[in-house]
C-alpha cells in the first residue's frame, strides 16, 4: 500500500517502541531496517518522539486516522472504529500534539540506528 497508488502516510512512533522485543534479534533488525527504508519514500512522513521529549500529550493507545472520516483505535481486546466528527477531531488534535514532539529526518534515522546498534 505504501508503494502503490496516491496514498500519503504520516506516522508518529514513540522511541521506546523501537526497543520492544517482540521477536528475535534478526527479525527485529529486519523490522528496523524496513522502517529506515520506508521513511525514505516521498509519500511517508515518519516522526519519532524521543524518550526524553517534554510531553504535552500522554502516550496513547495505537490509533489510525483515515483523513477526517474515520479513526481506528486498537485496544487489548478489540479495534474500535470511530466515525463521529467530535471523536475524530479529538484524535486528530492528539496526533497534531504528538507530532510536535517528534523528530524527523536525520534525527529520526539516528534514533532507529541507535536501536539497531542496541541489538548487538
Amino acid at each position: 500500500m505504501i508503494r502503490e497508488g496516491d496514498h500519503r502516510f504520516a506516522l508518529v512512533l514513540e522511541e521506546t517502541v523501537l526497543y520492544y522485543r517482540v521477536s528475535d534479534d534478526a527479525a527485529m533488525a529486519a523490522q528496523l531496517e524496513h522502517v529506515l527504508s520506508v521513511m525514505r519514500q516521498p509519500n511517508v512522513s515518519l516522526g519519532i518522539i524521543p524518550a526524553r521529549a517534554c510531553r504535552t500529550v500522554w502516550p496513547l493507545e495505537a490509533f489510525y486516522a483515515f483523513d477526517d472520516n474515520q479513526v481506528a483505535v486498537e485496544t487489548l481486546t478489540a479495534e474500535i472504529t470511530l466515525t463521529t466528527p467530535g471523536e475524530i477531531s479529538t484524535y486528530l488534535r492528539a496526533f497534531s500534539e504528538l507530532s510536535r514532539s517528534a523528530v524527523r529526518g536525520a534525527e529520526a534515522r539516528a534514533l532507529i540506528v541507535k536501536a539497531l546498534d542496541a541489538l548487538g
